[in-house]
């Protein structure tokens, strides 16, 4: 199945500029981070999203909570008033979405411990 991020990040910018929030906004009001907020409105990093990620930013931005599935994945999206139907979020598909995360988060502290090694590098006196 196909997935349209720029979709996406064309709905959650259109809708983010109609409410006139700033990023922040949407962030504080979904409980999704900044980064990933950044991410998938500037579409500058193409990768796998919880679907609650996606459900929490539907919320805040006062749709549908399957609304920006449906964008992502190229259906119409449910009116506000249509009942939410099961996603198959089994806790097989839990397990896979929480092991997709931990590796974004080991792949990031990777990047982290680089980053900080090649600043201490620079920055200790040499011997």
């Amino acid at each position: 199945m196909s997935e349209d991020w720029a979709a996406v990040a064309k709905a959650i910018n259109d809708r983010v500029n109609e409410l006139g929030w700033l990023q922040r906004e949407l962030a504080k009001r979904s409980n999704v981070s900044q980064a990933v907020v950044r991410e998938i409105q500037h579409h500058v990093v193409e990768r796998r999203r919880s679907p609650r990620t996606l459900e929490s930013l539907s919320v805040a931005l006062g749709w549908h909570p399957q609304h920006l599935d449906a964008v992502l994945h190229g259906r119409r999206p449910p009116e506000l008033d249509e009942p939410v139907t099961d996603r198959g979020d089994t806790l097989w598909t839990r397990l896979e979405q929480l092991e997709r995360q931990m590796s974004e988060i080991v792949d990031r502290l990777d990047a982290l411990q680089t980053d900080v090694a090649t600043v201490l590098k620079h920055v200790r006196p040499k011997r």
